[in-house]
């Protein structure tokens, strides 16, 4: 089973877009760095995050030389957050994962470093493939996400998710 590593911002918009719990049934093993669950999470309840640990999401701390090395990346590159640095050097140090994450700077980074990442979109394309979740509940939250100016998705791809589901649902 593929790893999933996730910054906090993919886990916000699937939370807004209320395909949180659907992503749990993805056949991924999610995981977070614990100063992203304790710090970056704030729109999520603690409800909802005892939840999400119930339903698979693993919460790992980081050893010393780890976030060492986080703390290089964000001093080599303010454009990153720091917190998300530690996603990175955990995608770094885990064989065969995937970086799940809609921060700009940090796919840079982790591409330059040939480590798989990917975003929202993927994520939809994902429960669309991998679950029975019905083809309405991912349109509602493509138009979430469209109409939300805190959530950056590519146009084109996400007009291009919108029109084919659509078309689905009818």
């Amino acid at each position: 089973m593929r790893i999933i590593i996730s910054d906090s911002s993919c886990l916000i918009d699937m939370h807004k877009g209320g395909l949180l719990r659907a992503m749990f049934r993805l056949p991924f093993q999610f995981v977070i760095p614990q100063p992203l669950f304790k710090e970056e999470l704030e729109r999520i309840s603690e409800e909802e995050k005892q939840e999400m640990i119930a339903l698979g999401m693993e919460v790992i701390v980081l050893p010393g030389e780890q976030v060492s090395q986080a703390q290089i990346y964000f001093n080599e590159n303010r454009l990153l957050v720091l917190n998300y640095c530690f996603a990175l050097v955990l995608a770094e140090e885990t064989e065969e994962s995937i970086l799940f994450t809609a921060d700009k700077a940090l796919r840079q980074l982790a591409d330059s470093k040939n480590i798989e990442t990917h975003g929202i979109l993927w994520g939809i394309d994902m429960l669309e493939e991998h679950t029975d979740i019905a083809p309405q509940t991912l349109l509602d939250a493509l138009l979430a996400f469209e109409a939300d100016p805190q959530v950056w998705l590519p146009e084109d791809e996400l007009k291009t998710r919108i029109r084919r589901l659509r078309r689905k649902c009818r």
